[in-house]
């Protein structure tokens, strides 16, 4: 964790139970948040769950909207968040300003932060580490679709530029990617990747997520 995070921690006045029981030190990691079912609504709880925590910007475009009073024009970005030990985030931010925008962005995609089921799928290699996905997952944002298989050790992300960042993030390094529709489109392209991610947990057992 960042100094200023330590601080901002120590300052901390958490206003949910979430936030109550990370700080009493009945939550001591993400995954408990998520086999009780409960969701993160302060971004302090993220900074101190999860240690060595980076951020990336992938995407930072000038959004315009016609209002009564004119043109209204804001800045939106498109923002990872991960430890590289299966642990990921994405979120979206817009601002009048490019720096607000982006730390907008950071502090949705603490929000956003999930769990992500690793392990070696491929039968090519049934090494049995964490460096692939267990199974094949798909994630689907607007007209973006996303299927993503498990690849063999070596492999590498085979994917675009974002979807390699994403997966990087949540500490996968090796699988095979297909898409389908607007997939030049940026955010749909990130959340559909992030989506598929979501979905390795949503199809497994609580009991399943240490292995």
């Amino acid at each position: 964790m960042k100094k200023t995070e330590t601080e901002k921690a120590e300052k901390w006045i958490p206003r949910t139970s979430v936030g109550r029981m990370v700080l009493e030190g009945s939550i001591t990691s993400i995954e408990d948040i998520f086999t009780q079912g409960l969701k993160i609504k302060e971004p302090e709880i993220v900074d101190l769950l999860v240690s060595n925590l980076k951020e990336e910007v992938l995407d930072v475009n000038l959004v315009q909207k016609q209002t009564d009073a004119g043109e209204r024009s804001r800045f939106k970005s498109i923002v990872v968040v991960g430890n590289y030990e299966g642990v990921v985030g994405l979120g979206s931010g817009k601002d009048k300003q490019v720096r607000s925008a982006i730390q907008k962005g950071i502090v949705d995609a603490k929000l956003n932060i999930i769990p992500v089921r690793r392990g070696c799928g491929s039968w090519e290699c049934s090494c049995g580490e964490p460096h692939s996905f267990p199974m094949k997952v798909r994630g689907k944002c607007g007209s973006v679709v996303i299927e993503i298989e498990p690849g063999p050790r070596g492999l590498g992300i085979v994917a675009s530029d974002v979807g390699k960042t994403i997966m990087k993030f949540a500490g996968i390094s090796d699988c095979w990617t297909r898409s389908y529709g607007s997939t030049r489109t940026i955010p749909s392209y990130a959340f559909a990747t992030y989506n598929a991610l979501k979905n390795t947990y949503r199809i497994v057992t609580p009991t399943d997520w240490s292995r």
